[in-house]
């Protein structure tokens, strides 16, 4: 028995490459819809993640923006610093409830390294609510001491026990093997870069660090005295190459030198926020030109309204580029009604009624936008791990992309009515056939 859904099944055979390039193009506008939403999304969570329970930031980098994307999501190291005594001494007026000194600047293998105190795992919260927590091994609690994060653990296969010198600014090379070439003289730029290595004293590996799905997955953490230390032997050894040994005893008020400070205010009970931050905020900024005082929550804010307008442009793009799928539908079906005008024909002596043409055609079309939607869900979850695989390897973003719910549905739900629409054109054509004529012999 002749169904409909046969008629349609054997005409969308008969076109097969024509239906799957047209739904192909459907696919993709609804890719690039539903993965820059979700991307957004994703990204704001991000950024938002890595603050933390951060109120306020203190720094001496060129802008706010600039120091919460160094301080917190180490995208460069900070080009200046400031003395801690002297921030200590100037937040001691205000009820804080921690401030946290942190010094960027060496890294391993690339990887930041991050200089703080014991206070940073036990008051600062990265990820909302949730606490740090460790795969393995334990916090730092001497010098020279390491705490990894869980992506720079994974990618260099780094274990508690691991030992190694780190180096000054950012160089991929910091490796024992490595050392070992390029004493031979024949590896320039290695030895260039192992000059900047501070060989005072090896570091060594004490924990891994559980995921919390934020950019200090991809930092190393080290007591603040060890930073102090080997930067404050190094000044020693050019004054005196005599010196052998350097202590925390030994250093001065000028070696104690952070790049930022994470600092939160006490808060009432059952309450986030603080009165006292603004205060503090309106009272660094004029009296204090030296620092930069940031509130990260603000600055993300500024940063995704300055985002927002670039995916407007992008959104708008793939708006086109699903248009230009429904005209890709219109034409596929109106080129193929001058070749289906017999079998229109046929099926009108066969007592389908024109109404019933109609439906067949939009329904065709509709099918199309069926095919090219679901198509084009499942490519955008395989382009969205792919997306944030590179986000967080290039750049620490630690994305967590997913579909939302009512924008992927209405997402969805418009790509199948701009296709019947695509269909109504020929859907027209095939109504307004006329029986005599199309059944005229050929030649």
């Amino acid at each position: 028995m002749m169904t409909d859904f046969t008629i349609i099944k054997r005409s969308l055979r008969l076109r097969l490459f024509s239906t799957l390039i047209t739904a192909l193009t459907v696919a993709v506008a609804v890719c690039l819809m539903l993965v820059l939403l979700s991307l957004r999304d994703a990204s704001r969570s991000a950024f938002n993640r890595g603050s933390g329970n951060i109120q306020l930031l203190l720094s001496a980098d060129s802008s706010p923006m600039v120091s919460v994307l160094n301080a917190i999501f180490y995208a460069n190291p900070p080009a200046r610093a400031v003395k801690w005594p002297a921030c200590q001494e100037l937040l001691a007026k205000y009820p804080v409830d921690f401030a946290i000194p942190i010094q960027q600047g060496d890294s391993y293998r690339s990887f930041p390294i991050l200089a703080t105190t014991t206070q940073f795992f036990s008051a600062f919260q990265p990820n909302g609510d949730e606490k740090w927590k460790l795969a393995d091994g334990e916090f730092f609690k001497a010098e020279f001491q390491i705490v990894a994060g869980a992506s720079v653990a994974k990618v260099l296969g780094l274990k508690t026990g691991d030992s190694f010198f780190i180096t000054h600014g950012i160089s991929g090379i910091n490796d024992t093997n490595e050392e070992e070439r390029a004493s031979g003289g024949d590896f320039p730029t290695m030895k260039a870069a192992l000059a900047q290595m501070h060989r005072y004293s090896k570091y060594k590996i004490v924990g891994v660090l559980q995921p919390t799905g934020t950019s200090h997955d991809r930092a190393l953490f080290t007591d603040l005295n060890s930073a102090w230390i080997v930067h404050a032997h190094e000044k020693r050894k050019l004054k005196d190459p005599t010196v052998t040994q350097t202590t925390a005893a030994d250093l001065a008020a000028s070696d104690q030198l952070i790049t930022g400070v994470y600092v939160r205010f006490k808060t009432a009970p059952g309450s986030s926020e603080s009165p006292a931050l603004y205060t503090a905020y309106d009272d660094l900024k004029r009296h204090h030109p030296e620092l930069t005082v940031a509130l990260p929550g603000n600055e993300i804010d500024k940063l995704f309204t300055i985002v927002s307008n670039i995916d407007e442009v992008f959104v708008a793009m793939a708006a086109v580029v699903m248009l230009s799928s429904g005209i890709a539908i219109l034409l596929a079906l109106y080129n193929s009604m001058e070749q289906r005008r017999r079998q229109v024909a046929v099926l009108r002596v066969l007592g389908c009624s024109q109404v019933r043409i109609f439906g067949l055609v939009i329904t065709e079309a509709a099918l199309i936008g069926v095919f090219g939607a679901l198509g084009g869900l499942v490519l955008s979850v395989m382009v969205n791990q792919i997306a944030a695989r590179i986000l967080d390897a290039k750049l620490g973003l630690a994305l967590q992309p997913a579909l939302l719910g009512t924008p992927t549905v209405l997402i969805l739900f418009a790509a199948v009515v701009l296709a019947s629409f695509a269909g109504i054109i020929p859907a027209v054509l095939a109504y307004r056939t006329t029986i005599t004529r199309s059944l005229r012999p050929l030649g």
